[in-house]
Formats: C-alpha cells, structure tokens, sequence
C-alpha cells in the first residue's frame, strides 16, 4: 500500500454536502474515499485533456510544416460546404 500522507481541505458548503451526504449514504466509508475516488477521476480527465492538446499541437506543428513547404491552397468556401454535405449524407447513410 502506498504510503499515506494527512491533507486538510477546504470546500464550498455545497460540496462538502455533497461528500457527507455520499458518505451518510452508504456508498462510501468515508470522506477520503469520496475525495479519493473523486482525485483519480480528475486525473484521467486531466490526462485526456493533456492528450487532446498534444494531438492539437501536432496538427498544429503539420499545418504549419505544409504552409512552409506551400502545400496550401487558396481557402475555398464553396469547397468546404460541398465536402461537409457529402460527410453529412455519407454519415446519414451508414446510420
């Protein structure tokens, strides 16, 4: 077991509310279960988002690596609402 380390926190009435009423509940023991399980929760959000912002990053890093070596082209608005109308129907009849 991981070792143990005593923290004190404070929290909005609300929230706190919400830990005791888990724990009066029964789904929990005790209040550092619910703050624990709460803890790892925001971790795996927090890497998700550390994901999504690398993948962006990396398109980023390719979009600019294209503008460098002039593969652009000119922005065309008709051309874009074409391919989200065909991505829309192609959505619709696999569905």
């Amino acid at each position: 077991m991981p070792s143990i380390e005593r923290l004190t926190i404070t929290l909005p009435t609300d929230m706190a509310g919400i830990v005791k009423e888990a724990v009066a509940d029964g789904d929990y023991a005790s209040s550092s279960e619910v703050i624990r399980e709460a803890l790892r929760d925001w971790k795996l959000k927090r890497e998700l988002r550390m994901q999504k912002i690398a993948a962006l990053k990396a398109e980023i890093d390719r979009g600019l690596t294209d503008l460098a070596k002039g593969r652009v082209r000119d922005f065309d608005v008709e051309r874009i609402i074409r391919r989200g109308r065909k991505l829309l129907a192609d959505r619709s009849l696999s569905a």
